[in-house]
């Protein structure tokens, strides 16, 4: 029996962490591909993007492949340069008017398009874009998000802390962040948080008691009632001065925040990233898929949480498995599911970019603060979210 009693804990990093500054401009460049393809009039299912970024002191350099409508390396180092400045880095070593940008960007190897388009390759059908196995995962932990709490609360508290510098309101906070969250289980559900972390870079001047003073009443705000006690334990900037920081600070890449980007260790990961890659990549669309198949399992009432793996072979449309995991009680349950899921939903990557309308310009606001537990956009943002299969699932088994 796993135990019911126990600590837990999950980090998360702000928009300007270097990685995930370079995740946001990789994102921004997917999102220009399918804006610029749709726009010109191409099928937006013929967008193909693969975009790496490196960020360092007052540098971007972008390598990858593309296919699509012809974007110029101007326009690719605008929206670059446009994401840096959203974030908010107007730094002496980090400027988004002032870096250097570098776009090393090239056309897809025709034999991978050869594998993943559809009526060519080997079989006739889209096949996955790569090989490699996907988790999704929920739990009733957090109402609604239906996310683990550990990294649920250790990104709110990021998300609020930005808002407050973006609106400023709080002038001396800078973009650069991170949050860890220390939970307790009693009986298997999370009760208070023990020990909280949070590091984040400031105005120079500024003391880490003096950001205590900033911070604390938005961790008190954002966490729920009750769950800050006298016996939490805060390490606000344990470190002491934190005013250079972002790339300035720290080299940042695309794709090496992928377990803030998902569970916060709570669940298995795959290995793959998202950020930078168009969905005929399972690495970020079959990732969605379980997800979003994992939270209308839990959404039904069936189980109090669900772990499901998808796995892939490059060129080959159909998942080379499907399987899913309850509790122990539910294990007659998790096999029916592996047969259901498959009929409401194909998990072809065809069929996933169709189910969630993965084919258009939703991906920058994906790059911080976590690809899962959001609310689903108008614009069709973060569709995987959406519990609109709970009750066919239901009703299903």
């Amino acid at each position: 029996m796993a135990r019911q009693t126990y600590y837990f804990t999950s980090e998360s990093v702000s928009e300007g962490h270097p990685d995930k500054v370079s995740d946001r401009i990789s994102d921004e460049i997917v999102d220009l591909y399918f804006r610029k393809s749709i726009a010109a009039g191409m099928s937006p299912w013929d967008v193909r993007v693969a975009a790496e970024t490196l960020t360092t002191t007052n540098r971007v350099v972008i390598a990858g492949e593309t296919r699509g409508k012809d974007v110029s390396k101007e326009e690719i180092e605008a929206v670059a340069r446009a994401a840096i400045k959203d974030i908010g880095y107007e730094q002496s070593g980090f400027h988004h008017a002032h870096a250097q940008v570098d776009v090393l960007l090239h056309a897809q190897s025709v034999d991978i398009a050869a594998g993943v388009d559809e009526g060519t390759g080997t079989h006739k059908e889209e096949g996955a874009g790569d090989q490699g196995i996907m988790f999704g995962y929920a739990s009733k932990e957090v109402e609604g998000a239906l996310m683990p709490a550990p990294i649920y609360y250790s990104h709110k508290i990021l998300e609020r802390l930005a808002e407050v510098r973006h609106s400023g309101a709080e002038k001396g906070l800078e973009p650069d962040a991170k949050s860890q969250v220390s939970i307790k289980y009693v009986d298997g559900k999370p009760v208070g948080a023990s020990a909280i972390v949070l590091s984040t870079q400031h105005a120079d001047g500024l003391s880490p008691s003096d950001i205590a003073d900033i911070v604390k009443p938005y961790i008190h705000e954002v966490l729920p009632e009750g769950w800050i006690t006298d016996e939490t334990v805060f390490h606000i900037n344990p470190t002491g001065n934190f005013v250079i920081g972002g790339p300035d600070g720290d080299a940042g890449l695309t794709g090496r925040k992928i377990i803030v980007d998902t569970y916060g260790g709570m669940a298995p990961h795959g290995g793959g990233a998202f950020s930078g890659k168009d969905p005929t990549k399972v690495d970020r669309s079959a990732a969605y898929a379980s997800r979003y198949l994992a939270k209308n399992i839990v959404a039904s009432g069936l189980a109090d949480w669900a772990n499901i793996q998808l796995s892939y072979a490059i060129g080959v449309a159909e998942p080379t498995s499907v399987y899913i995991e309850l509790a122990d009680e539910h294990a007659a349950l998790a096999e029916r599911l592996e047969e259901v899921l498959p009929k409401l939903m194909s998990l072809t990557p065809r069929g996933i970019r169709s189910h969630l309308n993965l084919n258009q310009a939703i991906y920058a606001r994906t790059a911080a603060y976590g690809h899962f537990g959001r609310t689903p956009d108008a614009d069709g943002g973060f569709s995987w979210e959406k519990v609109d299969l709970a009750d066919k699932i239901k009703a299903a088994v």
